[in-house]
């Protein structure tokens, strides 16, 4: 028995009556007794190989029956006359190339092929014109598909046929439509294959086969309990459906040093680091493992998220689960309890240092956690020599003198008052590690990780093989954080890999958010300037939905409307999203949905409800619907969190761009329904409604 990754969401979906019922069919293909099962043809259906099976007497199973062979895979789970429907549409194929099984909607491709051609007849340009016949099947197009390729002449054409065609045939067309070489689109189909090299031949009437080589898409159930466990978790597809650019990323045998993975918001970064930790635990029964990443929230949902991936008590053993700062306090805490200074105690001594001084206390503060800190100095000629890399404003010898007095000062305060800052910490922590403690680090969020961290990071592994594995977006640094991995001694030239498909967000919501981060490029870690190109989703819906209100009562007003709207939908309250930059919107907007008699809890927590929390607390948490509110001018860029420009230009500009980075987190927590408002004018930020 084998299940296609589109039967998950499906089932997911059913009523528990309908579940059991299902579960009692499929039990039969894993048991080998589905003969009892009447396997029906299916009359004019495109794949003469596609058969249905009775759930009860208002629904039905979709199965693929290859030809060879006893192998059978569930595809869809639909009311009668739409399984029926899907049941004829499909056509499933070998890639010819890459050997992977594909499907493409041929019902809809054979009533959209007389419009191409009509168009096709008033003009005579062709979109792939430039391109081979021997071209387009070297990269994998059927054959029988190249007549229809020949008809596009536009690029609203393919982008039409994107939910028709197998996906590695789409990704060949929309490279080659994109200007690159026939080269160049191979290399971005290898994505599709799950090992380093296609298959030295391709039987393309063989399906069983085909399904072994697309782990991505289906997955084989060598018994009952095992089917027990994938379907006791169907949302969570990520378990057990890996694409190969992760799976070949998360499951190599070894690599030789540090090894990055980068990607958008939803491309599966955090699925990749948590297969990677149970892949190696799994290869090494003494294997000492750290996962870590920037904040609590995060961490606690990485705990669960592995609780789920790991059942074995002895390999879930192995992995240590901790954000950063935790790591830094449990090690100095075993030589004394440290104390760590809050901004409740810290600003007022900023303030006091700066009393007198041509600085701000932002402008202190950064100083000596961007400079000195992150260099780890200790002495006042070595502030004077350093060089300042990331800092807008020059300071000549006596400047600097003058800075370093009075970090001194502030220093000297916090250590009289026995508190130590997080930056502090995790220097002291690294001061205090003498010998390697884990053999792996993997490390995910590491965007925002501080140079501090990383110094801790390093010594916390030896290196070697397998040393650390890191996983980060630059275009999600929601933190003060810049840094170079080279200038700390960590090297992942030639072992890094990028990850672009994005599979939790639409495309509409990806071609709405991705505008909000600018043009700046943004700095990778590997110091190279990195972009989002090629990033994509192929999942579709509807467009995001952005209000403007006459000011926060109406917009309040505006938000129970939408979110009674998706309960009445059907979402599932914990699946729905509010958040807001400034915390004063979103403590009102908890009062407005509770009045309404809409139960609303804080993201973190264990009710069933509505989850509200600010941008911050959204990072690495998604959500069927999200409500953005409170996009306005004056809020979003938040004025305490930018540094004036007068005062230092570089800095001014890493605000705003961690803004928008801000709000682009927020937007990319959406998996279907992306909801935006403000209240009087709009952010910056956003782009120009369309009227």
């Amino acid at each position: 028995m084998a299940l296609a990754r589109s039967f998950m969401p499906e089932y997911a979906r059913l009523e528990p009556r309908l579940r059991r019922s299902v579960e009692a069919a499929v039990a039969k293909f894993a048991e080998h007794t589905h003969a009892g099962l009447h396997l029906e043809k299916i009359n004019g259906a495109k794949d003469d190989r596609i058969r249905t099976i009775r759930i009860d007497q208002s629904w039905r199973g979709v199965v693929l029956a290859p030809e060879e062979g006893d192998v059978y895979c569930l595809l869809s789970v639909r009311e009668h006359d739409k399984a029926i429907a899907y049941a004829k549409s499909k056509k499933f194929t070998v890639n010819q190339v890459i050997g992977v099984l594909e499907v493409r909607d041929q019902e809809a491709l054979d009533r959209l092929s007389p419009a191409l051609e009509k168009v096709a007849e008033h003009s005579e340009y062709r979109l792939f014109e430039h391109v081979f016949d021997k071209d387009l099947l070297r990269l994998g197009i059927d054959a029988d598909l190249v007549p229809l390729v020949r008809l596009i002449t536009q690029d609203a054409h393919l982008q039409a046929l994107e939910k028709l065609l197998p996906e590695p045939q789409y990704i060949a067309l929309l490279a080659l439509a994109q200007g690159m070489t026939v080269q160049q689109a191979w290399g971005e189909v290898a994505q599709c294959m799950t090992t380093e090299q296609p298959p030295r031949t391709v039987d393309t009437t063989d399906l069983v086969t085909a399904m072994q080589r697309t782990p991505e898409e289906v997955v084989f159930v060598s018994g009952p309990e095992e089917l027990r466990d994938i379907l006791a978790h169907p949302f969570d597809t990520w378990r057990v459906f890996l694409h190969p650019v992760q799976r070949k990323v998360a499951l190599r045998k070894s690599y030789s040093g540090p090894a990055q993975v980068s990607g958008g918001a939803g491309t599966g970064k955090t699925v990749t680091a948590l297969h990677r930790a149970r892949y190696l635990a799994m290869a090494d029964e003494n294997a000492r493992i750290l996962l870590t990443t920037f904040t609590k929230n995060l961490a606690e949902a990485l705990d669960r998220q592995l609780g789920l991936l790991i059942e074995d008590e002895a390999v879930r053993g192995r992995i240590e689960v901790k954000h950063i700062d935790s790591v830094s306090y449990g090690i100095v805490a075993r030589h004394h309890r440290p104390g760590i200074a809050g901004t409740d105690v810290v600003d007022p001594l900023w303030e006091e240092a700066a009393d007198g001084l041509p600085y701000s206390p932002t402008f202190l503060r950064r100083e000596w956690e961007h400079v000195i800190l992150a260099q780890d100095l200790k002495s006042e000629e070595e502030y004077l020599a350093c060089a300042r890399t990331g800092r807008g404003v020059p300071l000549s010898r006596s400047q600097r003198s003058a800075v370093w007095k009075a970090v001194t000062v502030v220093v000297e305060e916090l250590a009289r008052a026995g508190k130590s800052a997080f930056p502090q910490l995790a220097n002291e922590a690294a001061d205090l590690t003498d010998a390697p403690e884990y053999d792996h680090v993997i490390i995910d969020e590491a965007q925002d990780m501080h140079p501090t961290h990383w110094r801790l990071l390093r010594r916390l592994v030896a290196d070697g093989p397998d040393d650390l594995f890191i996983v980060g977006d630059p275009h999600q640094r929601i933190y003060d954080s810049h840094v170079s991995l080279a200038s700390l001694g960590i090297n992942v030239r030639g072992r890094s890999t990028k990850l672009k498909l994005n599979y939790r967000t639409t495309q509409e919501i990806l071609s709405w958010a991705v505008p909000l981060l600018g043009l700046t490029p943004a700095q990778g870690l590997d110091d190279s300037a990195d972009t989002l190109d090629g990033y994509r989703s192929p999942i579709h819906g509807r467009r995001p939905t952005v209000t403007a209100y006459n000011d926060l009562d109406a917009e309040l007003d505006g938000l129970v409307r939408q979110v009674r709207q998706w309960l009445d939908e059907g979402v599932e309250p914990t699946a729905i999203g509010v958040t807001a930059r400034a915390r004063y919107q979103l403590a009102r907007a908890s009062t407005r949905l509770k009045d309404a008699g809409i139960k609303a809890y804080q993201v973190g927590g264990r009710s069933e409800g509505v989850r509200v929390g600010t941008m911050h607390k959204m990072k690495g948490l998604e959500f069927r619907c999200v409500a953005v509110i409170g996009v306005n001018a004056g809020t979003l860029p938040s004025p305490s969190a930018i540094t004036p420009e007068d005062e230092d230009p570089k800095a001014h500009a890493q605000d705003v761009q961690k803004e928008r980075c801000l709000l682009f987190v927020a937007c990319t927590r959406a998996r279907d329904h992306l909801y935006v408002s403000y209240a009087d004018e709009p952010s910056e930020f956003l782009p120009l409604q369309e009227t």
